[in-house]
């Protein structure tokens, strides 16, 4: 609103709302004005007869009035008596509540919170407070001080105040010490600060250019940014060059002292593998030579396979009321025979049968077995095709954050592994190398393991090339499915799949099939105008299948026909604004009760409760989808209901969600649709791929939709290229898990 400053300046009167693990506030402020003024934003610790003064904007809504959006805030300590007993009384220092509060500001009077901070011991002179109490109180209240201090720290220096919770939580009330010490921390773990920004600040706090912890900085910053292009290491020289560059170091010998220096400490691991100098940051190195070695043990036990294992195998035929096919068959004498299994097969190869003849053979051999996948939805199909529960593997591992540390940690490891005999995985493509480490190391000795995937989908979005090494290494007992059966034979959309994988251009023409339609748009805007006709009126009204059953994918995010356009136009058409529907805006994304929305990166943090209340969890992961079931603009809300479980979001966290009405190829992995609706148009040749046109088709079940241009789908299915990945796995299968 013009007609307001976006500066303003007060006392706290009360705080509606505090989300103590991101710090998420709404508060009421005194301007002395008839009315206080709500102020929303990220806030720790402030409580009322503070002093604040915010910079940001002013936003109005409908029902609840105008409200300011604190981009930044800065605090300074409630002054005269009265201020101070509303701040001591509010309950803002643990274990001082109103009549504490009044008896400290009777007996120390503006001097209260200087006691309190630097001589507790004073608070003695009180009658009731011990000396064990007033040392717990002074050491709360310098607690708070500390996370004051660092969030005036953090907004003297243009960062954003969210980064507080986190530091808080790793280094307690040396936080500040510790990013004085070494601004490069931020660009660590949940911190999410780039090197740039941290190297702003180190410039601003003195290191100079060649400071030895810029240079260490930018060495581990290299490796852990390759890791999200599936690097599990990088050769040395390509280390020390791309270090050199991020840096803007002329001389490699001085990073090459750098790479020397984390050598020594052990935060990173070199050693010669697969024919490449490779240098690991330490945990990944740690997680492969787990990972090989634990496959490569199991892989060499042969167990001993029931004596009536083929009574077994014809009793599970008999149930199923079918008969397997040599290779089927053969997979499932396979589990009999080996702790560890991939099973491998496109679409209609009979995965799923197989699937539950080695589950059926498993429960007559006593064995209590564990489905798991690495993505909700994958778990949830899997369940559902076998007849039991399916789980990711994180909640299989009982996944959260140790708050000390502020890393992921698993429940069940080598200390407490899981209490089961078997787990069989689904999607085992999409599984990165930390994820595999995980479960092996939550698997007793003895437990049976099978992993199942398609080796030509696209890879792991995490560091490693999991399913396509272990293949290749040729050390693990698989079982490739490649029959694909007469009634599979004649989806269309299973022909077009394999045609794909063989290099054959699949048939466009329309007439012939019932479940692959190709429409000609070659032209983006009338592309993007036709995918929202067919989720809007042509799917639903034509083919009875409802908006909510279709899934939109394109290769890429941007431009037109990319999915933010997309998102946008579907939301318009099928979830328009309407009065009592709640909205809020978050950048260029407007978040709307009904919107289909998609999680988009791991949070172990975050509470979910189911809808009757009896169940209740921690953790919501990349590519989870689920719709907004109530936006709650009073309460600063969002609650998305992810297939029962429900989330609540406040505004801080809604970077964390993205429309779902249309997402790109590689987040829809692990995932399956009744219908599928592809926006086939150029974009950049690295994301117009073989993989990513199969791994398109292969999501729909029963109908497909193709939009766009021809060219680009023979252009897809002519690019094989495959971005080369680091890896030394395979080397190390191939040695038996050591070199």
């Amino acid at each position: 609103m013009d007609e307001f400053p976006n500066y303003i300046e007060g006392t706290v009167d009360s705080v509606v709302y505090q989300n103590e693990e991101n710090g998420y506030t709404v508060l009421r402020l005194d301007v002395g004005e008839e009315e206080p003024i709500t102020v929303v934003g990220c806030m720790p610790g402030v409580a009322p007869g503070e002093t604040l003064s915010a910079q940001g904007s002013w936003t109005r809504h409908a029902t609840y009035g105008q409200q300011f959006k604190a981009e930044v805030a800065r605090r300074s300590m409630p002054v005269g008596e009265k201020a101070i007993f509303d701040y001591l009384a509010s309950g803002a220092v643990k274990g001082i509540g109103i009549s504490t509060a009044r008896r400290m500001v009777e007996e120390f009077g503006e001097n209260a919170l200087e006691v309190l901070e630097r001589t507790p011991e004073k608070l003695t002179s009180i009658k009731g407070i011990t000396q064990k109490r007033a040392q717990a109180m002074g050491e709360a209240f310098r607690l708070q001080m500390g996370m004051r201090r660092l969030l005036d720290f953090l907004t003297a220096h243009d960062l954003p105040p969210q980064l507080g919770m986190p530091l808080y939580r790793r280094f307690g009330d040396r936080a500040l010490e510790a990013v004085e010490g070494d601004p490069y921390l931020l660009t660590e773990g949940e911190m999410t600060v780039s090197f740039a920004q941290a190297d702003q600040l180190a410039l601003e706090l003195g290191f100079a250019g060649d400071h030895p912890q810029r240079l260490e900085a930018g060495v581990s910053f290299t490796l852990r940014h390759n890791l999200d292009n599936g690097h599990t290491f990088l050769p040395f020289q390509k280390l020390i060059c791309a270090a050199c560059a991020l840096l803007d170091v002329p001389d490699p010998e001085s990073v090459e002292d750098a790479l020397a220096v984390l050598l020594e400490r052990g935060s990173v691991t070199r050693e010669e593998v697969a024919g490449e100098d490779a240098c690991y940051l330490t945990e990944y190195y740690e997680a492969e030579v787990l990972t090989a070695q634990r496959i490569s043990a199991m892989s060499a036990n042969e167990l001993y396979s029931p004596e009536d294992l083929d009574r077994l195998i014809g009793r599970t035929e008999e149930e199923q009321g079918i008969t397997y096919a040599p290779q089927q068959r053969l997979a499932v004498e396979t589990a009999a025979r080996h702790q560890v299994m991939l099973l491998t097969g496109g679409p209609g190869t009979g995965k799923t049968t197989t699937l539950k003849g080695i589950l059926s053979l498993f429960e007559s051999m006593g064995l209590k077995t564990a489905l798991a996948a690495p993505t909700g939805r994958a778990a949830k199909r899997m369940g559902e095709l076998c007849g039991m529960e399916g789980v990711t593997i994180h909640r299989l591992l009982e996944t959260h954050f140790d708050p000390k540390t502020g890393e992921l940690v698993f429940a069940h490891n080598e200390r407490d592994p899981l209490k089961v005999d078997a787990v069989i995985v689904d999607e085992t493509s999409m599984v990165d190398i930390m994820l595999i480490s995980a479960l092996l190391s939550g698997l007793r000795e003895d437990c049976r393991l099978v992993l199942v995937g398609d080796p030509d989908q696209l890879p792991s979005v995490g560091a490693g090339n999991l399913l396509s090494d272990l293949i290749r290494s040729g050390t693990v007992p698989m079982v490739r499915l490649t029959e694909v059966f007469r009634q599979a034979a004649q989806s269309a959309i299973i022909r077009s799949a394999h045609q794909v994988n063989e290099g054959i251009v699949p048939q466009l023409r329309n007439g012939s099939t019932q479940d692959v339609f190709f429409l000609r748009r070659p032209d983006p805007v009338a592309a993007e105008e036709t995918i929202v006709e067919l989720v809007k009126k042509r799917l639903p009204e034509g083919m009875g299948i409802p908006s909510h059953q279709i899934q939109v994918l394109s290769p890429t995010r941007k431009y037109d026909g990319g999915t933010g356009s997309l998102n946008r136009a579907i939301q318009a058409a099928v979830n328009p604004p309407a009065e009592g529907k709640g909205e809020r805006k978050f950048g260029p994304c407007v978040f709307r009760q009904g919107d289909r929305v998609m999680q988009v990166k791991n949070n172990y943090d975050i509470m979910w409760r189911t809808a009757d209340g009896l169940e209740a969890g921690m953790g919501v992961f990349n590519g989870d989808i689920g719709h907004i079931l109530e936006v709650d603009n009073r309460r600063e809300l969002i609650t998305v209901d992810f297939e029962g479980r429900l989330v609540e979001y406040t505004p801080d966290m809604l970077g964390e969600l993205e429309s779902a009405y249309a997402v790109t190829v590689h987040k829809s992995q692990g995932s399956e649709y009744r219908a599928v609706i592809l926006a086939a148009l150029d974009t950049a040749p690295r994301l117009l791929t073989r993989g990513v046109l199969y791994t398109a088709i292969t999501r729909a079940r029963e109908l497909l939709v193709i939009v766009g241009d021809e060219a680009v789908v023979a252009k897809m299915t002519a690019n094989n290229r495959q971005s080369k990945r680091y890896s030394g796995l395979r080397a190390r299968l191939a040695g038996g898990g050591e070199l």
